[in-house]
């Protein structure tokens, strides 16, 4: 057993006892993360045999959670009272270099039949990656443990937000949605060399690009679903696009009915904010049957575009009306590509404020108005 291992163990395994009192299922496993020296007091007994986990499986893995089982020698299995696991976010080249060695994040829990869950938000986030080794341990009648040495290290990566997660998520955006403002444009601004690229190199035809990484972590969106970005929040005494932007100074504008209409379906990706008293929201439109539609089908909630609390295309006296979300900055999504001879392109007189691009912009984990309690 290497130094550092066995130092794991004993700083974890006192206060875990107390933990495991109050499990509310014996198969979910429990945090118990403390800082010390090994002492006397460790609670960890001098080595004997015991057995050592060895095949270790992780399956059933989501945003915050994952099922984890191994094999071990059916001999020892009767002295076996409880599971240490050490668990911790794989190191990157751009991990804390100060993170101190000696503070893992400890979980145990009585031995019960495998695969056991390994649950909790509180130290599992989405789209991570993880290590994770076992060990065996048998409590004493004087409260020490004799343990095993530990199991091969296994790696592997925790999932976006499920359509459940999503939906806990859309559910918060809404709470803060209840003004509409009519709009008839979606705009996307850009600098002048970008439209006369897409005039050069793609016949007019502005491409899809793949999203970045802004906004939740655990959004399946991010790094994943190509599309082009559109706005649709227009200034309350004007009812038009705002004349400042951080993108650029020049502006595409295209009636709403090109984007969103009955053969296009809605959905809702991310609700994040900044660090900021605003909040964004991103939803996508696909065209019904299209590779991005497919794809928003399976991970995504869908919207009822005549009704729902962010964007809506309605009928009125005959004439499709368009609404967005006045208490929220929308940025939308539209998977294919577009042509710019369905619009207009041309420059806007504001400043290019750089501070209100969201391009790979970090989600605030501590806001309470657009965070779910599961992983951040």
């Amino acid at each position: 057993m290497d130094a550092h291992r066995a130092h794991s163990v004993g700083i974890a395994a006192s206060p875990c006892d107390d933990a495991l009192k109050n499990l509310s299922s014996p198969e979910t496993l429990q945090l118990c993360e403390r800082a010390g020296n090994k002492s006397q007091d460790s609670g960890i007994a001098e080595m004997e045999e015991l057995t050592v986990p060895h095949n270790i499986k992780i399956s059933n893995i989501t945003c915050d959670s994952f099922k984890i089982s191994w094999d071990m020698d059916p001999k020892y299995k009767d002295r076996i009272t409880h599971y240490f696991i050490d668990l911790n976010k794989k190191e990157t080249k751009n991990s804390n270099k100060f993170k101190h060695k000696d503070v893992p994040t400890k979980l145990v829990a009585k031995a019960v039949p495998l695969p056991m869950t390994v649950r909790g938000h509180w130290f599992l986030s989405p789209r991570t990656e993880y290590t994770v080794a076992v060990q065996t341990a048998s409590k004493q009648g004087d409260g020490d443990y004799t343990v095993s040495d530990w199991s091969e290290v296994v790696q592997f990566c925790t999932a976006d937000y499920s359509k459940v997660h999503l939906t806990q998520l859309m559910q918060k955006a809404e709470a803060i949605s209840e003004r509409m403002l009519k709009f008839s444009v979606f705009y996307r601004n850009q600098h002048k060399e970008y439209f006369d690229y897409i005039r050069e190199n793609h016949g007019e035809m502005m491409q899809p690009s793949t999203k970045d990484n802004s906004g939740s972590h655990g959004s399946p969106i991010s790094g994943k679903l190509e599309g082009i970005f559109f706005s649709c929040t227009t200034e309350f005494n004007t009812g038009k696009p705002p004349h400042d932007s951080p993108y650029g100074k020049f502006q595409f504008q295209i009636p709403a009915s090109e984007l969103l209409n009955q053969n296009t379906n809605l959905y809702f990706g991310d609700f994040y904010c900044m660090y900021t008293a605003y909040h964004y929201v991103i939803l996508v439109i696909a065209p019904v049957g299209s590779q991005g539609d497919e794809f928003c089908k399976q991970r995504l909630p869908q919207l009822n575009i005549a009704d729902n609390k962010f964007l809506i295309c309605t009928e009125k006296d005959g004439e499709e009306v368009y609404y967005h979300a006045q208490d929220i900055i929308l940025e939308i999504i539209y998977t294919e590509p577009v042509n710019l001879s369905l619009g207009v392109v041309a420059p806007i007189s504001g400043h290019q404020l750089m501070s209100l691009s969201t391009a790979n912009a970090k989600k605030d984990p501590s806001c309470k108005t657009c965070n779910i309690s599961v992983g951040r």
